[in-house]
């Protein structure tokens, strides 16, 4: 699996999530058929995993969270709804 960043692809959804949430950054990447969208906040991280056609494969998700999070299942909290996962990790500084 590869990343690959196409967040000047998606100039409007990342002023949209700058201007109506809590984020610093948002970056959007292409993995494969499936969408991934990144994003940081002072308290927490979150990337979103979405797939217009088919759900997202358990692969995928241990992809983002090795290659995007940096981090294991351990302190993750995951929420799973047709063709979307949510992965949120709490920032503590």
């Amino acid at each position: 699996m590869k990343l690959i960043d196409v967040t000047n692809n998606h100039s409007e959804l990342v002023m949209e999530q700058l201007e109506n949430t809590d984020a610093n950054f948002v970056k959007v990447f292409s993995l494969g058929p499936t969408t991934v969208i990144y994003s940081g906040a002072p308290t927490h991280k979150d990337v979103l995993l979405l797939n217009k056609v088919r759900n997202i494969k358990n692969a995928e998700i241990s992809f983002a969270l090795e290659n995007i999070l940096e981090t294991t299942l351990d302190n993750v909290e995951i929420l799973h709804a047709p063709h979307i996962v949510e992965l949120s990790i709490p920032v503590y500084e």
